[in-house]
């Protein structure tokens, strides 16, 4: 689930739940990486508790009970199940209001992500891991019988997550790792390409970065890359993240999506936008 899929009041506790989560990996020396990934861990844990039990979920965000007997009820469940700085988080959303119940579910998956990718900003691995994320993301896409097999509920969720650490092993960070690990074992309902870009947009967002996704005929050099990221950026007023796609079929330009915006320089755009013009 998407920070922006989220409304109204729900929008607005998760960006008050994201600072409260940054206060804690801001304190200097209060938390360091392997707690970061232990809080990730338990977050994801929290995040599939709720999608499973439907009750504990309701009472967790009925507003007709007070907040404090709503984060005791909390500290009651989880307490032995997570650790200290997740538990936190967890009571700190178990006391704001949700618009549904599901919610609360889904942005504490999103500070689970946040989470993690806070650690490899720490171990200084950010940017491979936003890299990373796409490429997993584009290579199982390109891969049906790969796709089917990691999509495919009857097989043992275990089984599903060593075939995708195997592909893995060695190749990546250990957050991009963890995070497509958990992909697999628990999509929530989407596809395995749909969550990689979620967590992709998380670890973008910790830089306050855009991200791109660029279509090209060939691959871009290291000076052209900087050349259209230092464009963007001035165009967007922040730092764009390009995730560069070859696509052999593209005729000449680049084709750059940013969110719901497309900007089209390839040459088969420019000759359909001529021949629109000449029939018009």
């Amino acid at each position: 689930m998407s920070e922006a899929a989220l409304r109204g009041t729900s929008r607005e506790s998760l960006a008050g739940a994201r600072e409260a989560l940054s206060t804690l990996i801001g304190t200097s020396g209060a938390v360091c990486a392997a707690e970061l990934r232990a809080a990730s861990d338990s977050l994801f844990q929290v995040s599939a508790l709720l999608d499973r039990e439907a009750g504990l979920r309701r009472a967790l965000t009925d507003s007709a009970r007070g907040d404090g007997d709503r984060a005791g009820l909390a500290r009651a469940v989880l307490g032995d199940q997570v650790n200290d700085a997740a538990l936190d988080l967890v009571v700190w959303c178990v006391r704001a209001r949700w618009s549904g119940s599901r919610d609360l579910a889904d942005a504490l998956e999103l500070l689970a992500v946040e989470a993690e990718v806070a650690s490899a900003e720490r171990a200084h691995r950010l940017d491979a891991v936003e890299d990373e994320l796409f490429r997993t993301g584009r290579i199982v896409a390109a891969a049906p019988a790969l796709r089917a097999a990691l999509s495919d509920r009857s097989a043992p969720v275990e089984r599903r997550a060593e075939l995708i650490e195997g592909l893995l092993d060695g190749r990546t960070a250990e957050e991009t790792r963890r995070l497509v690990r958990q992909a697999v074992v628990n999509p929530r309902g989407r596809s395995f390409d749909r969550i990689l870009t979620e967590y992709a947009r998380v670890a973008a967002d910790r830089r306050s970065r855009l991200v791109a996704k660029v279509t090209a005929t060939v691959p871009l050099t290291e000076h052209q890359r900087g050349r259209l990221g230092a464009a963007l950026a001035r165009i967007y007023g922040h730092d764009v993240h390009l995730n560069v796609e070859i696509d052999p079929e593209v005729v000449g330009g680049i084709r750059v999506e940013i969110g719901d915006e497309v900007i089209d320089g390839t040459v088969l755009h420019r000759l359909d936008d001529t021949r629109r013009r000449l029939v018009g």
